[in-house]
C-alpha cells in the first residue's frame, strides 16, 4: 500500500451502519442519538463524539422518500379503486392520510440511513482523522 491509501480492512460495516442510521442512532456506537430533532444531525454523537459534521445528506432522503411511498402507495390506490370501487373522496382521504404518513414516517430514517452509509464509506470527510497505513 502507499502512504495515502487506508487501510481496506471493512472496519466500518455498510449493513450495521444503515441499520443504526435507520433506527436514527450513532452509526460508530449505535448508542446516541443522531437527529437532535426530526431532521437535523447532531454536530456529534452525545455517546462516542463521532463528528457527524462532514454529513452531506442532501436531497437523498427526499428522493428516496417519494421513491419508496410512490412505489407503494400507487399500486395499493390502483387495487382498492379496482377492489372496492370507494367514492373519490374516499379514495383521497384515506390515501393522503397513509401518503404523508408514511412519508413522515420515513423520512428521518432514510436520513440515518444515508449518513449511515456516508460513515461506513467515509464519504465527504468521515474518517479524515484516521492514521494511514503503509
Amino acid at each position: 500500500m502507499t502512504m495515502t491509501q487506508i487501510d481496506t480492512e471493512d472496519d466500518r460495516p455498510l449493513g450495521r451502519a444503515i441499520t443504526r442510521g435507520l433506527l436514527c442512532r450513532c452509526p460508530a456506537c449505535g448508542r446516541g442519538r443522531l437527529l437532535s430533532g426530526y431532521l437535523t444531525v447532531r454536530d456529534a454523537c452525545p455517546a462516542c463524539g463521532e463528528d457527524f459534521t462532514p454529513q452531506r445528506a442532501d436531497d437523498g432522503p427526499a428522493y428516496l422518500t417519494i421513491l419508496i411511498v410512490g412505489h407503494l402507495m400507487a399500486p395499493a390506490i390502483l387495487w382498492a379503486f379496482v377492489a372496492y370501487r370507494p367514492s373519490p373522496q374516499t379514495l383521497i382521504a384515506i390515501f393522503a392520510t397513509g401518503t404523508v404518513a408514511l412519508s413522515l414516517a420515513l423520512l428521518p430514517r432514510l436520513k440515518g440511513m444515508i449518513v449511515g452509509i456516508q460513515w461506513s464509506r467515509r464519504m465527504h470527510g468521515f474518517g479524515a482523522g484516521e492514521i494511514v497505513h503503509d
